[in-house]
């Protein structure tokens, strides 16, 4: 997460960066000249444009940003010089002053290694299913070394060459979820010891649905122990997909509320309908509790999943909030009556945007539950592939 009054130009140019990449995949694919891998297109080059690094090293970004802006600037010259004779030479002899004058960013910082899946997008949308598939998944392959709780101290990390990574860091979220995948089926080399081996594949034993079960998984598992330690979620989570049932209509997916706040109330006394939010109640796995409530999810896999991201083994009671976007914002707390701005778990630091403009706290609803969305649309979370912004 990065909170500095650079995150909008900064979240431009990485979103940048993603998309002329996408394109330029898809450009390769339609003339048939990108090879399919697990089921995608794959990256033919061995190296990427990365915009996790230029998060961590904001000076690398500037520099790039301006190269990009020189490069642009020699482009139109160039062009220029195609149509307008009587400068041409002039605009010409502009061009390579311009290349020269950039200040081009270090190599090593902006070109990273990259795998065949480096832009593969996960396929399953990110659900409580896909996420209770992937936590068995976990526990038959990747306890022993990464630990149950996913720190990499599980009873076989002392015994390895290298040290399990800790995926209950921000180090999960860096990686795109594509490398995540070729990781996981073709396992990962350590390029300082002659490549050797430092994590088997799993190819052989799951297939790219297992794989990408796995990713869900510990994204949520991430985030619930990042709750745990820091009492915050550090980087964007996403409320997982489930079904719902409203009164007599068909069932219908979380999903089609994107647009609409949603708040999750976990338990099984009907919560209090509010116009500003569509509140689901989410009863406990196996209950035989009557309800009232209009919308009403009851799989044991969106409560698994949801006591996995909340960082809890006792979820009764807990209600959850997330965006128009479907990001997880904000968690209330078993027995507590009304929120605060303290319940907003994932957030930025700067002040909302009213109050930055010199209007005050007094432009902010009244009400605990107002203030806190008045902020959640103030400060939407920006994501880009491989690099997160609040």
């Amino acid at each position: 997460m990065n909170s500095t009054p650079e995150a909008d130009w900064l979240n431009l140019l990485i979103g940048l960066l993603q998309g002329a990449q996408l394109q330029l995949l898809r450009v390769l694919d339609a003339l048939g000249l990108a090879q399919h891998v697990h089921g995608q297109p794959g990256w033919p080059w061995a190296r990427r444009l990365s915009g996790e690094n230029l998060l961590i090293d904001l000076g690398q970004a500037r520099s790039l940003a301006w190269t990009l802006v020189f490069v642009a600037v020699a482009v139109l010259a160039l062009l220029l010089s195609l149509f307008w004779r009587r400068s041409r030479y002039y605009l010409l002899a502009l061009v390579p002053m311009l290349l020269i004058a950039a200040p081009w960013p270090e190599s090593h910082v902006v070109l990273v290694p990259a795998t065949p899946a480096s832009f593969h997008a996960s396929p399953t949308g990110f659900t409580a299913a896909s996420i209770a598939q992937g936590r068995v998944l976990y526990q038959q392959n990747c306890v022993a070394c990464h630990g149950a709780d996913g720190k990499g101290e599980g009873p076989l990390a002392a015994s390895l060459a290298v040290w399990p990574p800790d995926l209950s860091g921000p180090l999960l979220w860096r990686r795109a979820d594509g490398d995540l995948l070729w990781r996981i089926l073709h396992g990962t080399r350590d390029a300082q010891q002659g490549g050797q081996p430092t994590m088997p594949g799993f190819a052989g034993k799951l297939d790219e649905a297992d794989a990408w079960a796995l990713v869900d998984y510990m994204k949520a598992q991430g985030a619930g122990q990042s709750l745990r330690a820091l009492g915050n979620w550090p980087q964007p989570i996403g409320l997982p997909g489930m079904t719902v049932r409203c009164g007599s209509q068909p069932p219908r997916l979380l999903a089609s509320w994107r647009g609409q706040r949603v708040r999750i109330v976990a338990g099984d006394a009907a919560p209090t309908e509010d116009p500003r939010l569509v509140t689901v109640l989410l009863r406990p796995p196996s209950s035989a509790v009557a309800t009232s409530a209009d919308c009403v999810a009851d799989s044991a896999a969106a409560w698994e999943a949801l006591s996995l991201i909340a960082g809890t083994d006792q979820l009764a009671g807990t209600q959850l909030i997330a965006d128009r976007d479907g990001w997880l914002r904000a968690r209330g707390a078993p027995g507590k009556a009304g929120w605060s701005d303290d319940d907003l778990l994932c957030r930025s630091e700067r002040a909302p945007a009213a109050a930055a403009a010199g209007q005050g706290a007094a432009a902010l609803p009244a009400d605990g539950l107002g203030a806190l969305i008045a902020r959640m649309d103030a400060q939407p979370v920006r994501f880009v592939k491989g690099g997160f912004i609040h």
